[in-house]
């Protein structure tokens, strides 16, 4: 059996009469990439931030490596890396001067720093930029520096809290390159989140929280297979009767929004052609795909994940927040 590294059992979050997290459970083993996918305001960074024991829980238990996020915050945060949303490195410093004052702050020996900054420096590619400074570093390289930061302290789990927000699509898929090599070269659990569909694809098990609440959880293959067939999305001059139709005629269930319908069935482009001569609505477009992951959140909670960044004033509440509780 594989082990464990997190263990979450009923781990709840409230903001006063808001439930941010409501009695989440679930684990993730060694060596795992486990995505918490999901909109803004889901409860991911809270369930991090709990994890991280950066917010007290309200309820439930959670454990990193062993250790609980409530009795032993001091040796759940040995045992971590965290990337928080925002950049978080000293601009003035150097790499090697940021990586440096990290050491300190987490006493790593002396006789190992330097060794330890090399280290990560390579796993990042970015010794040869080691003595410039920060402020003159692309996005992607700032979020490899963090990232190299958040392991210099032989971590067991490493938290990305949405790892390439506010980064262009090239650089994204670079970060992901970069995670993904890393997994392969350190074994590391890692722990992210975010609500771009793509990256999600990369995890080995996802799961998909809304409003608080785990409503899914696993591979990102078994989850797409679970919508039961190919996507079919149909737009008409009379949708509500197509709905009608399609329960009546052919028993399915479908669901619109935006003008479109949209439902699953097995072997699509064998069933749109009997589709299109017993629908009596005229049909506008057809489009047939395999399942993504949005067709997946689409059918669990009848809407789309909003690929949007968070707004400064969502990042002061966050910070207010963690600073009261």
């Amino acid at each position: 059996m594989m082990e464990n590294v997190i263990e979450v059992k009923k781990l709840r979050k409230e903001f006063g009469d808001l439930v941010a997290v409501n009695n989440v459970s679930f684990n993730v083993e060694k060596g795992e990439v486990f995505g918490f996918l999901g909109p803004n305001g889901a409860g991911k960074s809270t369930t991090i931030n709990m994890l991280c024991t950066i917010l007290r829980k309200s309820g439930g238990e959670g454990y990193i490596a062993g250790k609980e996020i409530t009795t032993d915050p001091e040796g759940v945060r040995k045992r971590i890396g965290i990337i928080f949303q925002e950049n978080s490195l000293d601009s003035n410093l150097t790499a090697y001067e940021n990586l440096y004052m990290h050491c300190q702050l987490y006493g790593v020996d002396k006789k190992v720093r330097k060794e330890r900054i090399n280290e990560v420096l390579d796993i990042v590619e970015l010794t040869d930029r080691q003595k410039d400074q920060v402020m003159y570093f692309s996005g992607g390289m700032k979020r490899r520096l963090e990232i190299a930061r958040g392991l210099l302290h032989y971590p067991q789990v490493l938290f990305l809290d949405e790892p390439t927000i506010g980064l262009d699509p090239q650089t994204r898929n670079k970060i992901w390159d970069f995670i993904k090599h890393l997994k392969e070269r350190i074994n590391l659990t890692i722990f992210l989140t975010t609500h771009y569909m793509d990256e999600a694809e990369y995890c080995d098990r996802i799961a998909i929280i809304d409003h608080g609440d785990i409503i899914a959880l696993d591979t990102p293959d078994v989850l797409k297979d679970n919508l039961g067939g190919d996507v079919i999305e149909i737009s008409t001059n009379d949708n509500q009767r197509a709905i009608e139709e399609l329960d009546t005629l052919f028993g399915i269930e479908s669901k619109q929004k935006d003008g479109v319908i949209s439902f699953n069935v097995k072997k699509g482009n064998e069933f749109i052609p009997g589709m299109i001569s017993k629908l009596s609505p005229t049909i506008n477009s057809i489009n047939l795909h395999r399942p993504t992951l949005n067709d997946v959140f689409l059918s669990l909670t009848g809407r789309e994940i909003r690929d949007e960044q968070l707004t400064k004033q969502d990042i002061f509440k966050q910070k207010m927040r963690a600073g009261r509780h």
